[in-house]
C-alpha cells in the first residue's frame, strides 16, 4: 500500500498535472475552466481562464503551457452531491481546440480548432516529443444514441501543422512516450486497453501489425476505465483508472497489470517530479483533490519543463 497525502482540495475536476521546476504543480480544473497552480504549501493560484473545458496540459519547447480543450462538458449531480461530466457536450459547446498559455501573463491563444476541415471534437491529453511536436488525443463527444470516433493527432506548437495519424479509435485518452522516444502509448477509456504505436519520425507512425493482439495491452478487468497517463523511467506505463479508482501500471515486458489504489473513484492522471523523479502527484477528480506520494520507481523526465 502506497501512502497518499492530500496536497490540495476543493478543486473542480482536476486533470493534467505538471510537476514544475519550482516545486509547484500546474493542473487544469475542467469544470472551473482554469489552469491552476498548486503551490508546495497547498495554496492555489489561477494562472489562466478558458471557455470550454481545459482537459490536459504540458510545457512546450518555448516554456509556455499548452492545453488541449474538450470544448465543454455537460455535468450531472452524483448521489453524494458532487458534479461530474456525463460525456455530452455543454449547451455552449462549439468545438474542441489546442491552446497556448503564456505563463507570465495568463494570455490564452487558440492554435487549432480543426484538422483537414474537420473540427476537433474534444481533445483530451497531450505529450511533446524531443523535436518539440505535440501528440494529442481526441476521443470525440457523445449524445444519447451517437458517439464520435476518436483520433490520434500530431501538431506543431507554432500553428504551422496539424495531422491526423489514426482514425476510428474508441475514446482515446491518455498519451505518452517511451523512454527512448520510439513508442507512443495511447489509453482507450471505454475499452480499458493500452495501445502502442511505433514512431518512425516526427509526427509519423508505422502501420499496426495484422494480428488481433498486436500493439495492445489489456484490457483491465471488470468495469474499470482508463484515463490519462505518465511513463516511468524504466518504461512501465501508469494510467489513471476510473471506477476502480487508482493507477493501473502496465508492464510492457511481461504484460502484467498492477493496480495502486487511490482514495478517489475517478483517478484521472499522474505526473512525476522531485530531485529523483519519485514524487508522484495524482489527480482525484471526483473528490477534487491533488494527492502526493512516494512512488516505488522514478518517473520519466519529460522533454520540456519550466
Amino acid at each position: 500500500m502506497i501512502e497518499m497525502d492530500v496536497v490540495a482540495e476543493d478543486l473542480w475536476f482536476p486533470e493534467g498535472p505538471i510537476a514544475m521546476a519550482d516545486g509547484s504543480v500546474l493542473l487544469v480544473e475542467i469544470r472551473r475552466q482554469t489552469l491552476t497552480r498548486v503551490h508546495p504549501d497547498g495554496s492555489t493560484e489561477i494562472v489562466a481562464n478558458f471557455d470550454g473545458g481545459p482537459n490536459g496540459a504540458a510545457i512546450g519547447p518555448d516554456g509556455a503551457c499548452y492545453v488541449v480543450n474538450n470544448g465543454g462538458f455537460a455535468y450531472v449531480k452524483h448521489e453524494d452531491g458532487t458534479l461530474g461530466p456525463n460525456g455530452f457536450p455543454s449547451d455552449d459547446y462549439v468545438s474542441g481546440s489546442v491552446q497556448r498559455v503564456d505563463l507570465a501573463t495568463g494570455e490564452v491563444t487558440t492554435l487549432y480548432t480543426e484538422c483537414d476541415g474537420r473540427p476537433l471534437r474534444g481533445p483530451n491529453d497531450l505529450v511533446f516529443d524531443a523535436d518539440g511536436g505535440m501528440w494529442f488525443t481526441d476521443p470525440g463527444k457523445m449524445a444519447v444514441e451517437t458517439m464520435h470516433h476518436g483520433h490520434l493527432l500530431y501538431c506543431r506548437p507554432d500553428g504551422s501543422l496539424i495531422r491526423r495519424l489514426r482514425d476510428h479509435m474508441v475514446t482515446p485518452n491518455g498519451v505518452g512516450l517511451s523512454p527512448d522516444g520510439t513508442r507512443l502509448w495511447v489509453a482507450e477509456t471505454l475499452t480499458g486497453r493500452l495501445h502502442w504505436f511505433e514512431i518512425t519520425g516526427p509526427g509519423e507512425i508505422a502501420p499496426e501489425g495484422p494480428a488481433w493482439d498486436d500493439n495492445v495491452l489489456g484490457p483491465i478487468p471488470g468495469k474499470s476505465m482508463l484515463d490519462s497517463l505518465a511513463v516511468e523511467a524504466g518504461g512501465r506505463v501508469c494510467v489513471g483508472t476510473l471506477r476502480n479508482g487508482g493507477i493501473s501500471i502496465f508492464d510492457p515486458e511481461s504484460g502484467v497489470i498492477e493496480h495502486v489504489p487511490v482514495p478517489d473513484g475517478s483517478t484521472t492522471n499522474i505526473c512525476f517530479g522531485g530531485p529523483d523523479m519519485r514524487t508522484a502527484w495524482i489527480t482525484g477528480s471526483h473528490s477534487g483533490k491533488l494527492f502526493r506520494c512516494r512512488w516505488p520507481r522514478p518517473g520519466l523526465k519529460l522533454n520540456f519543463n519550466a
